[in-house]
């Protein structure tokens, strides 16, 4: 294994838990599940040359990590897709976990968001060195926080100095995961505390940005963010297992594992798909599958999204401290370092009951890796899936 996978693997717990609670939405822990597990390979079509390591990878993820299910969809320079699952979506049931099934895709909602964001910009109706304030007067306001101060371009890079909401919500019982949460009361939630460090002046992770980047959106379209989304984003990349849950819709429209939640290592499972992404929305509320993301990410870097100038905003990072080692972010993705040399352009997302992580290398691969549970079933766990994704693009 050389240098890098071993970093990978070595992360520490506290690191990874910490980036969990940036989008987790939490409950209360019911009585425990036991986990029985089997391994399946689903191929759309030749084995890849990554295939026997992306199996094992997945063994290690439902057998070691205790992952209930694993599900990985690569693509080849060759364009043929390889479908993987492992596990089982329902721990009482034992059901086969579907290929390439549905997942809510968390904070990989972040680079469609900033996608329609660089759209309307080399439209000219968003400028990104322009304050919040010119889109949203006199509503960005608190303790050394000010909108006139703030722009465009530092939301989607993460420096604008904004709290986080999400590591401020309270844990909610049991019903509290099926409450409806208006975009405007996280942000009354995290303008209540104070600005982590003056805009520009440093890198934190931050769902509020991107609260603000929807906001932002529908301000200046007149239309809703999911319709903006979908119409822009969606339907131009072909992506058709896809969407933006509408209002109540707590369900995952297609074939899809059920997730699970933990709240601290050794504790029982609980199951929380059917749950209420609102709080999460430009941030993280998107349901999609590992062959759809690939199939964005590989549209967005082709350039089939955006216009040349702004994908080489998008592509201009500056480093990301605090996600994972070599981690730098641009507007709306990450860029990650292979062990066999190169970068994956992609993100990932965390949500209760799920953790994705998958992108592009610029030679034209493609990986996406979900797991579902979101919680520290294992300290390792979230590396061992950043190992996949490595083995995946490197072999």
């Amino acid at each position: 294994m050389s240098d890098d996978s071993q970093r990978l693997r070595g992360v520490r717990a506290s690191r990874w838990t910490k980036r969990r609670r940036r989008i987790a939405l939490t409950a209360a822990i019911a009585a425990g599940l036991a986990v029985c597990t089997t391994l399946t390979v689903a191929n759309a079509q030749s084995r890849g040359p990554g295939d026997g390591g992306v199996r094992k990878g997945l063994e290690r993820l439902v057998h070691e990590d205790d992952y209930p299910a694993a599900l990985a969809s690569s693509t080849g320079r060759d364009g043929r897709t390889h479908n993987y699952t492992a596990g089982v979506a329902d721990l009482k049931t034992k059901a086969k976990v579907p290929v390439d099934g549905q997942v809510r895709a968390g904070s990989n909602t972040k680079p469609f968001t900033a996608a329609v964001v660089l759209q309307l910009a080399g439209e000219g109706k968003i400028d990104l060195a322009a304050p919040v304030e010119r889109y949203l007067p006199n509503l960005v306001r608190g303790e050394g926080i000010d909108g006139r101060r703030i722009t465009v371009h530092q939301l989607l890079q993460h420096t604008s100095g904004l709290p986080d909401y999400a590591q401020f919500m309270e844990a909610p019982n049991g019903k509290g995961r099926h409450l409806y949460v208006q975009p405007r009361s996280m942000l009354d939630l995290a303008l209540a505390h104070k600005a982590n460090f003056e805009p520009g002046k440093g890198w934190s992770y931050s769902n509020t940005n991107y609260l603000l980047a929807g906001l932002i959106i529908e301000k200046v379209t007149g239309r809703p963010l999911a319709e903006e989304i979908d119409h822009r984003v969606i339907q131009r990349a072909g992506l058709h297992h896809t969407y933006f849950p509408a209002p109540g819709d707590e369900s995952i429209r297609g074939a899809h594992p059920e997730g699970y939640l933990a709240v601290k290592p050794g504790a029982p499972l609980e199951k929380i798909t059917k749950m209420d992404p609102s709080a999460a929305w430009a941030a993280g509320q998107l349901i999609s599958t590992p062959s759809d993301l690939n199939r964005f990410f590989t549209a967005l870097f082709d350039g089939k999204l955006l216009k040349p100038a702004q994908l080489k905003q998008m592509r201009t990072t500056v480093p990301a401290p605090g996600l994972w080692p070599g981690a730098r972010y641009g507007l709306g993705v990450i860029s990650t370092p292979l062990s066999c040399g190169g970068l994956m352009w992609g993100h990932g997302g965390d949500i209760s009951g799920y953790h994705t992580l998958g992108g592009v290398t610029d030679g034209g691969r493609a990986v996406t890796v979900a797991v579902t549970a979101d919680g520290p079933s294992s300290a390792r766990g979230p590396a061992d899936v950043q190992a996949v994704v490595d083995t995946a693009l490197c072999k």
